[in-house]
């Protein structure tokens, strides 16, 4: 007769068992849908964070890159005639690379500042915004081990699109070199030598921003023929990050890569919609460049995306249509933009200058780097636990002050975040009436100080 001890003791023995069992299956399960390996790191981002704090404080926002004033008229009553068209097509799936009117459209404007007949079927690529368009590119053009020479500071996915396809992300930095007067995107610079050594046989490209996001830099014809040199040399392909492309102010002026000598067929050209017409959030971009190395993206836009909203194609091509028919006179956006923020830009410079700042003044696009440590002593950044200065000092003022920039250490490498922390990235293309609201809480905050 079995006593009942033996059989406690084995009743929890198989408990006990079963509770191992059940825990070893469970880190089992769990470990099985973690993050894949290629994305780990990958998973924070500076702008989900910013606009949280954005939300939860309400400031006045200079950080995000987004107009808050109309875009085209002709541009917005198309997307609005749209889906109202007699033509039921206009709400139906389009042809999969870029909707026949608006690839049309690109190749006559691409065709007339490149100086050569593009083919709107097979060297022009319509996708979800220029990020998908660069996405398309780094996955069509990278294989485990590829280097790619990034410059720095650069817009924050280039990195991890690189390292998702096995990648290796190779990083130079703009720095600025000192002058009496005001510094200029164009004091930003790279060094030749340094730049030169990073390429060898594994370098698949580099990728060049300009006008650049956030230096404002406008890379020179002699600046883009060492890169292209240095391609030509390597075999390396050149991804062109031109979103800002119309927005460059005088007398200073964009140079497509792809126009330099026989750089076209070893570059690929990113665009897009948003920035172009200041209608961000349709998010349509493009890329052009020769049929083989398109044919890439394609393979990735086809197994991703595969097509974009047709009503929102069409539109952007008649925006496209009515600008090029206007072409190089003031009263075309790809001109009046620029004149338009221009004095936007001025302002800004002079606001930041009187409330301590040492802002760039740049030459293109519409953000502005501004050095924030003259004013160390008017924040409290112990009240922040983040690890670098820039984002304390963004946020402490995203909380105390009301007015919300980015920090410009999210476009560095870790290994190089120390050359953003001093500094703080601004947008100017906001209402009048917004910049000097923030102009006026900024000086009042540095009054009661």
């Amino acid at each position: 007769m079995l006593t009942r001890v033996p059989i406690l003791k084995a009743v929890k023995k198989v408990q006990f068992l079963n509770n191992t069992l059940e825990t070893i299956c469970q880190v089992s399960t769990m470990s099985k849908f973690d993050l894949p390996q290629r994305f780990i790191g990958n998973d924070k981002s500076v702008w989900t964070e910013y606009i949280g704090l954005a939300l939860k404080y309400n400031p006045l926002n200079l950080g995000q890159g987004f107009p808050d004033f109309h875009a085209p008229e002709n541009v917005r009553k198309a997307l609005s005639s749209v889906p109202l068209s007699e033509n039921p097509l206009m709400n139906q799936y389009t042809r999969g690379f870029g909707h026949p009117r608006l690839v049309n459209a690109l190749s006559k404007v691409y065709s007339k500042v490149l100086n050569r007949k593009l083919d709107p079927n097979n060297e022009i690529i319509v996708t979800s915004g220029a990020y998908e368009a660069l996405y398309a590119a780094l996955q069509g053009h990278t294989s485990p081990g590829d280097e790619w020479v990034i410059i720095e500071p650069f817009f924050d996915c280039y990195e991890p699109m690189i390292r998702m396809a096995g990648g290796v992300p190779k990083f130079i930095a703009l720095k600025p070199i000192k002058t009496s007067g005001q510094i200029t995107s164009g004091n930003w610079i790279f060094d030749r030598q340094e730049m030169a050594s990073l390429f060898n046989k594994k370098t698949k490209g580099i990728i060049v921003n300009t006008p650049h996001n956030p230096v404002g830099k406008v890379f020179t014809l002699d600046e883009l023929q060492f890169i292209a040199d240095l391609a030509k040399k390597w075999n390396t392909l050149v991804v062109s990050d031109e979103v800002y492309e119309w927005m460059v102010y005088k007398p200073y002026e964009h140079i497509r890569m792809a126009t330099l000598p026989d750089m076209y067929e070893r570059t690929i050209t990113i665009g897009s919609a948003g920035k172009t017409f200041s209608v961000t959030g349709w998010k349509i971009g493009w890329a052009y460049g020769p049929t083989n190395l398109l044919k890439n993206l394609q393979v990735v836009h086809q197994n991703t995306v595969y097509t974009c909203p047709t009503p929102i194609q069409e539109a952007v091509a008649i925006g496209f249509e009515e600008e090029f028919k206007r072409f190089g006179q003031p009263d075309c956006y790809f001109t009046s933009l620029a004149e338009e923020l221009l004095p936007k830009r001025d302002y800004m410079v002079k606001f930041l200058t009187e409330v301590g700042m040492s802002p760039t003044l740049p030459e293109g696009g519409y953000f502005m780097v501004a050095n924030w440590t003259a004013l160390a002593d008017k924040v409290n950044l112990d009240e922040e636990t983040d690890i670098y200065k820039d984002y304390k000092f963004t946020k402490w003022m995203t909380k105390n002050v009301g007015v919300q920039g980015i920090p410009p250490s999210a476009f560095y490498s870790d290994a190089h975040k120390h050359l953003g922390e001093d500094n703080v990235r601004y947008c100017f293309i906001k209402k009048d009436e917004n910049l000097r609201k923030a102009a006026d809480i900024l000086m009042k905050w540095k009054t009661k100080q």
